[in-house]
């Protein structure tokens, strides 16, 4: 079973505040908020997405990479997708 299939609830819960958080700068912008206050909301969504990019990564590494994996030739192919996707979030 995929990691994200069971720590479900907690990842939607991580999603839904963010979504949440987007919202309150989408208002911030509209009510013409202080440029600090409208850095700080962007500041807090930024690290809501990379803790959530972390605790994704952390399964995924942990579910297909780690010591468990059975076929060698999957795993390559695991970590090259994790590189991957991991070189196109660092840009």
């Amino acid at each position: 079973m995929s990691h994200t299939i069971k720590g479900k609830k907690p990842l939607l819960a991580r999603v839904r505040r963010i979504k949440g958080q987007a919202e309150a700068l989408e208002r911030a912008l509209e009510q013409g908020a202080e440029c600090s206050a409208v850095l700080q909301q962007i500041a807090a969504i930024r690290g809501a997405v990379n803790g959530l990019m972390t605790e994704v990564v952390e399964g995924h590494l942990r579910d297909h990479l780690g010591a468990e994996a059975e076929d060698p030739l999957q795993r390559a192919a695991d970590l090259e997708q994790v590189v991957r996707v991991l070189r196109s979030y660092m840009k």
